[in-house]
């Protein structure tokens, strides 16, 4: 299996040379096209869902919070199958996948189990639908790390990143702003099956670049072996288990302190929720940009250092800011925690080298580091909230703050040993991919 990237982009006219200018390769453009329309239908949901289904069938919060949590479980399993899967059936097939479950299941969820008021029904279709959106999305950035010259791929997964945030919550939640009081929360659901349907489809009959189609494992690699292979890398290749931590750490402060930041910015410091709804707006935003800008710079600069640096000293020292500052300067200075907020955006975004540094880890098992890179992403939606929940009441927010520093620290530790092998520092300097590298690898075995 031979990369066409970088002759297919040739062979593309000035158009591609741009693209493959500012690191988003060219034949996979449409592709980023559409996971930005796919990210954005599922993302319409984000600012009202919860309380929709407590009032359509799940009678209270807490019960459309059960939901909510099966929906997370299932999440992180197909964030790992993604990877996993991407080996056994190639990545186009794996997002094909993705997409059918997501729209079947959402629809029997609005034509059934909502129009109906089924609780129960809402548990399983609900919950299904989360095996959606990771295996389409997270099968894409698997395809982007099979495809991307290894000098640019920091550029190529920041693009992923850029459209994945633009799309969910941004974008999503913009559309769900104005499509509300015209089409009502419910008729907005059913829109967002639309916008999604189209998305995928772009991305799907839209890019013909050829290594997504087929498998990636090796023809003599087994379905079970290939999914055994995708855990036991954390042991056979240590460095790629000490990314995944890495990745854990990385967004589980964000979903910590979502748990209990609106009720002290609200409230106790006395912003009010609307105010509290634009400084998100202002984190996420500043997020979707610095995504790019991180993924771009870490090429030139390197993915470890901007990772170290920039992403969890960075993220250590910003989310103190976040939280202290505007707790000791009081509401008059709102303008303060817009500030803070942005950083903490910012910064939060210097992770997104990790996508690119841990399939280089391991470029003959790219789907095996994808799978643990994703169950990482999956598992820091459990692991923030559950800090809050255990530290909240005997350390207070403060204390809860400081432990979310301290883990950034931690992370910052973890980034050292993330150092990359001979053979991809050789692609790195000869601008292939890291199939090509495998593809040597393997030929010399």
């Amino acid at each position: 299996m031979v990369s066409t990237t970088t002759p297919r982009s040739e062979g593309q006219g000035g158009l591609a040379r741009l693209l493959n200018r500012w690191g988003l390769p060219a034949p996979l453009f449409l592709g980023y096209v559409g996971l930005l329309i796919f990210m954005i239908g599922d993302g319409v949901e984000s600012g009202f869902i919860a309380p929709y289904m407590a009032e359509n069938g799940a009678g209270t919060d807490v019960r459309a919070s059960y939901v909510i949590t099966v929906y997370g479980v299932a999440v992180m399993l197909a964030s790992w199958l993604s990877g996993a899967l991407s080996e056994l059936w190639g990545p186009r097939r794996v997002m094909f996948v993705g997409l059918a479950v997501w729209l079947v299941f959402d629809v029997l969820f609005l034509a059934v189990a909502v129009a109906g008021e089924n609780y129960a029904l809402m548990l399983v279709f609900y919950g299904l639908r989360g095996f959606g959106y990771p295996m389409f999305a997270f099968g894409f950035l698997v395809w982007i790390t099979a495809v991307a010259p290894v000098a640019r791929l920091g550029a190529a997964v920041g693009w992923f990143y850029f459209a994945f945030t633009g799309g969910l919550p941004t974008l999503g939640a913009l559309v769900a702003s104005f499509t509300n009081p015209l089409l009502g929360e419910y008729g907005t659901l059913w829109l967002s099956v639309g916008i999604l349907g189209l998305g995928g489809l772009i991305c799907l009959l839209g890019v013909r670049e050829r290594t997504g189609y087929q498998r990636l494992a090796p023809p003599e690699v087994k379905p079970v072996q290939s999914l055994m292979s995708s855990m036991s890398i954390a042991w056979k290749e240590p460095r790629v288990g000490i990314g995944m931590l890495v990745r854990v750490i990385n967004t589980a402060p964000q979903f910590g302190m979502l748990v209990f930041f609106p009720t002290i910015f609200a409230y106790e410091i006395g912003f009010g929720m609307s105010q509290w709804l634009l400084l998100v707006s202002v984190i996420y935003g500043t997020n979707i940009f610095f995504n790019l800008i991180f993924g771009v710079a870490s090429d030139k600069i390197g993915w470890q250092r901007t990772i170290f640096w920039f992403g969890a000293i960075g993220c250590a020292v910003s989310i103190l800011l976040l939280y202290f500052v505007p707790l000791q300067l009081g509401k008059d200075y709102y303008w303060v925690a817009l500030l803070v907020g942005a950083l903490y955006g910012a910064t939060l975004a210097g992770f997104v080298p990790i996508s690119a540094l841990l399939p280089s880890l391991a470029p003959e098992n790219k789907g095996g580091a994808m799978a643990l890179l994703n169950f990482g992403a999956g598992a820091a939606t459990f692991v923030g909230p559950a800090i809050v929940s255990l530290f909240l009441v005997p350390l207070g927010a403060g204390g809860v703050v400081i432990i979310f520093a301290a883990l950034y620290v931690v992370a910052a530790v973890l980034t050292r040993f993330l150092t990359l092998p001979p053979e991809t520092q050789k692609a790195a300097e000869q601008n292939v991919s890291l199939a090509e590298v495998a593809e040597k690898k393997a030929a010399t075995t």
